[in-house]
């Protein structure tokens, strides 16, 4: 079995393992897992090649990356800065979310810009030009973001889901609230009729496993077995 690296974050997981048919059937987690798993639905895909590296991406979309990063700046538009492509600026909302993927500069906080004149116009790239008054919107515009609930709210705070609730992450990284229902209905889906088969885990998440996680879910259906457990399905 895969050993986890020293944690970064607070982020675990509770496996259920079939030992005898050495899978993961399912993980139990808090919202810090789950926003993790909704924050990848955000990033771009430039970001998500930079960090699996261009070499190891399935298909051509890393040969794409590299034709990018090799032109020549004689063939790009003057204004146009190849890191837009590169290394795109994905907005992260959850924490604990960006440290499972990476601290590189290519996740950051939201930013917005005004003109100098401080008209009613914003943009989230300095470069951009007030309609009215013809100058640079580079005024950097303070942001704040949403208030966080304490802990055991049911109210907004950072991220996507609620805190009060436990949820239940398939092998195929579905989400779902967990309940008894749901976990019998998945036991008998599988068709596990010997309940000493079955063993519990919990794991500690880095951004080794951040990585290795964003890697799997372009790869396979088979997330959490291949991760935790370092086996593949065919």
């Amino acid at each position: 079995m895969a050993t986890t690296s020293t944690p970064t974050t607070n982020v675990t997981l509770k496996l259920l393992i079939d030992t005898k048919g050495h899978k993961v059937l399912y993980a139990e987690s808090g919202k810090e897992f789950v926003d993790f798993l909704f924050t990848i639905m955000s990033l771009p895909v430039g970001t998500v090649i930079r960090l699996l590296s261009k070499d190891s991406m399935v298909g051509s979309l890393g040969k794409l990356y590299d034709s990018i990063e090799n032109i020549g700046d004689i063939y790009m538009l003057p204004d146009c800065n190849k890191d837009t492509l590169l290394k795109p600026k994905a907005v992260i909302g959850s924490g604990d979310a960006s440290l499972l993927l990476t601290n590189d500069e290519s996740v950051e906080e939201k930013k917005l810009f005004m003109c100098v004149n401080y008209h009613r116009y914003v943009a989230d790239d300095p470069r951009a030009i007030c309609p009215q008054c013809r100058n640079h919107l580079s005024t950097k515009v303070p942001y704040v973001a949403p208030q966080a609930t304490t802990a055991g709210s049911s109210g907004g705070g950072h991220g996507y889901v609620k805190d009060v609730v436990t949820y239940m992450i398939m092998d195929n990284l579905e989400v779902k609230p967990m309940s008894t229902i749901s976990c019998i209905t998945m036991l008998n889906k599988f068709n596990v009729k010997e309940v000493g088969s079955l063993e519990e885990k919990v794991v500690h998440l880095g951004m080794d496993e951040g990585l290795k996680l964003l890697k799997a879910s372009l790869e396979s259906n088979s997330v959490l077995t291949n991760v935790f457990l370092g086996t593949k399905e065919a």
